[in-house]
């Protein structure tokens, strides 16, 4: 990825170019001395260099312009400053450690560059060679290269290296922030990311399993999007198989003119556990059942229209919830697949993968105790062909660089298998294309155990998101919201954001690995990391300039105009907070874990606080009440602190609202 800091490659080739400005000078000189003979090489030589001159210049105006819009991942800076001092320092050592992190405590610095105990291993290592970390941290400070960012570094303790960052480089950036608004990190190519989310199956209702998968993959979704990548996003829905049978048969049965009246089917939870009663207990509908699948599977028409009938509304049923959670997914079910599952078949048997058990046709792949079952010994196809069947069409038709499977931890061996299948016979190249299972942990109900009613069924969405809405309502008229702040636009506004913004937060701020307790007395909650603190910090935020009277106009003008001073110690945290957001959307980039970016957000509204309590953005008589002085690049700060959190909320899908 193109994720260099754009000034060291400023002075790598300002270095370049004064070099080759004093060649140009020296050969000049050259005809003076009567050197004829190569005069001409000279000239040559010359006019080479003269061209690689300007070229380079240009590169650099290039550079410079389109460097000033994206936003400079401080971190990834620093990183390629202390690469290229390593590589000065120990020119022949390989892929030497690079440890960079920001600082835990001012005394510190901002930056600590922690490389040197790991190069001090690998010379004794490879070398046996003794040479103590602060040695080596000290030959590495002596070789920084000329840069922007760095105002000085300090070596302490073992060999840690510490590093001051250069308050007008800071504020150059945060202006540029607020200039630009939050741009992206750059990323280089543009790829193509297919990630597979949510899922559900027609015929049952979708439940709190399903919230998990459906929150992230749509978060996901939103950061691959900002940071510019191409995304489709799939819906693998459970729309074929042979419970189909059942419900088509019980469909014939209870509403006979279903070819022509459209069957009032209102409660499909009802009518797929009266079929699959049925289907457990009459052994002549249970024929019925199978001979049914057979016609569907072999393209009957009427059997497709009740199939299509079934489909549609469950369907209604999803879209609902999609709309309530803000969730754009293209429906891409089983049945897509299913014309290509027999070639699927065909291409493992000719590679010689296939074995025969049983009657069933199973692969075996080295290292993974379960083989894939590919066909039934009845000849119908398994949840194995058609995870091979998208697999490779994702690969080979949708031409996916990066597959994502937001899918619970249970699936995790599976997808394991289904992916070294997919290596195995030589569709993708892991090196080459990344594919990933995001996988996530289940929801725990407040008693630690598995989230059901009180009757042990699964927890309906609908139900959930029902309650969120009143629980959030009710809280905005504990804080008596209704009575005197908010027209009932605002309250109903309020009331949407908290409920929703609240249930994906919960989600998305633990660890998508691990289980977690469904509570909505927490996610509710305005104190600690919840949506409904932030959400009230972010609206306090907005309102400081609309309270003194400054409006967006004033604000932008000031971007282009004032120097952000950084004086104050919690002016100067906020500032480097702030600009510390492109390399946390990159490191979950990497590692798809949001709940990186949510810590940060609280973090972020934390320092905020502390700033705003030490910092007068505004200055007011004591008496009258009446503003005295407006600190303008405070105001800024605000600005700036506010952009960055709403994008952040963007990326998780939570909508803040001005007034609340």
């Amino acid at each position: 990825s193109r994720n260099y800091c754009v000034t060291t490659q400023f002075a790598f080739q300002e270095n370049e170019i004064k070099l080759l400005t004093a060649e140009i000078e020296r050969l000049k000189n050259f005809g003076c001395l009567g050197v004829s003979p190569s005069l001409e090489g000279l000239r040559d030589e010359n006019a080479k260099l003269k061209y690689r001159l300007n070229f380079l210049k240009k590169s650099l105006q290039e550079e410079r312009s389109k460097s000033t819009k994206s936003m400079i991942n401080i971190n990834s800076c620093l990183q390629e400053i202390f690469g290229a001092a390593i590589q000065a320092a120990y020119p022949d050592l390989e892929n030497p450690p690079l440890v960079v992190t920001p600082s835990q405590q001012p005394k510190f610095g901002d930056y600590q560059c922690n490389s040197a105990m790991g190069i001090s291993q690998i010379l004794l290592k490879t070398r046996e060679q003794k040479v103590i970390p602060r040695e080596i941290a000290e030959k590495i400070a002596k070789n920084i290269p000329a840069n922007e960012c760095i105002e000085k570094v300090e070596i302490a303790g073992p060999g840690f290296i510490n590093v001051h960052l250069r308050k007008d480089f800071v504020s150059k950036q945060l202006s540029s922030l607020l200039i630009n608004g939050v741009q992206p990190p750059a990323i280089g190519k543009r790829k193509k990311v297919v990630v597979d989310f949510s899922s559900p199956n027609i015929a049952k209702e979708m439940h709190v399993g399903h919230l998990r998968s459906t929150i992230i993959g749509e978060s996901m979704c939103r950061l691959f999007e900002f940071a510019g990548y191409d995304v489709l996003r799939l819906n693998h829905l459970g729309d074929w198989g042979t419970q189909f049978g059942m419900l088509i048969a019980h469909l014939q049965d209870k509403f006979p003119d279903y070819l022509t009246v459209s069957p009032p089917i209102g409660d499909l939870q009802a009518f797929y556990k009266e079929s699959k009663r049925r289907f457990d207990t009459e052994e002549e509908f249970k024929k019925r059942a199978y001979q049914c699948v057979v016609l569907l599977q072999s393209k009957n028409p009427d059997f497709i229209k009740a199939w299509n009938l079934i489909c549609d509304v469950s369907r209604r049923e999803f879209q609902k919830i999609y709309n309530c959670l803000d969730v754009t997914i293209t429906e891409r079910g089983e049945s897509f697949y299913h014309e290509m599952m027999k070639d699927i078949v065909k291409e493992f048997e000719d590679k010689g993968f296939v074995q025969v058990d049983d009657g069933r046709k199973v692969v075996f792949i080295p290292g993974f105790p379960v083989p894939l079952t590919i066909m039934k010994s009845d000849g119908g196809y398994t949840y194995d062909t058609s995870d091979l069947a998208a697999l490779k069409h994702r690969l080979h038709e949708e031409k996916g660089d990066i597959l994502i499977y937001v899918v619970d931890s249970g699936q995790s061996v599976h997808l394991q298998t289904v992916f070294a299948a997919g290596q195995m016979i030589g569709w993708y190249d892991p090196k080459v294309t990344r594919v990933a299972h995001a996988a996530f942990g289940v929801v725990l109900g407040e008693d630690k155990k598995k989230f059901k009613t009180r009757s042990g069924d699964a927890v309906r969405l609908v139900d959930l998101l029902e309650e969120g809405l009143k629980r959030a309502m009710d809280k905005l008229k504990d804080k008596e919201r209704d009575k005197v702040v908010l027209t009932p636009e605002e309250l109903k506004a309020a009331q949407t954001s908290v409920a929703f913004g609240c249930i994906k937060y919960a989600d998305l701020s633990h660890n998508r690995l691990n289980d977690y307790v469904f509570s909505f007395d927490k996610m509710l909650d305005d104190r600690g990391n919840t949506a409904a603190y932030l959400l009230y910090a972010f609206t306090r935020i907005r309102a400081i300039a609309r309270l003194a009277s400054i409006d967006e106009q004033m604000l932008r003008k000031a971007a282009r105009e004032e120097v952000l001073i950084l004086d104050h110690e919690k002016e100067w945290k906020l500032g480097k907070c702030i600009l510390r957001f492109p390399e946390i959307l990159q490191k979950i980039l990497e590692d798809l874990l949001l709940h990186t970016l949510c810590d940060y957000l609280y973090e972020l509204a934390t320092t905020f606080t502390e700033f705003y309590d030490s910092c007068y953005c505004v200055e007011k008589d004591r008496q009258t009440g009446q503003i005295v002085k407006v600190n303008m690049w405070r105001l800024l700060l605000c600005e700036a602190t506010a952009t960055v959190m709403a994008k952040g909320f963007d990326i998780l899908g939570i909508k803040p609202v001005q007034r609340m």
